[in-house]
């Protein structure tokens, strides 16, 4: 185990944990970002729309991987998410994601 992964955990190992029990993966990308690719079964809501639709997510009862272009925006979306008592992690950027899924 390297000191990065004892310092802030295997993200690989936390995306797979996640996805074991049913996560849904968020992009926070903006509408016109989204429609010009993604991950495939992957959810939009963009970041400032996000607040909107936390109850709805709290109700899926799942936890949620957020990804966004280069991980900022999904980080801003994980924090709120966990804020609100809904599990979540940042997935970082769709497509470095989307290899790890």
């Amino acid at each position: 185990m390297g000191l990065l992964d004892f310092l802030f955990g295997n993200k690989t190992e936390k995306i797979q944990d996640f996805k074991q029990r049913g996560a849904i993966v968020l992009d926070v990308r903006t509408k016109p970002e989204y429609k010009n690719g993604h991950i495939a079964g992957s959810q939009n809501i963009p970041l400032q729309e996000l607040s909107s639709y936390l109850k709805d997510l709290k109700k899926k009862d799942r936890p949620i991987i957020t990804c966004c272009a280069s991980g900022a925006r999904s980080a801003s979306a994980a924090n709120m998410l966990r804020t609100n008592d809904i599990e979540s992690m940042n997935g970082g950027g769709w497509k470095s994601l989307e290899g790890k899924l």
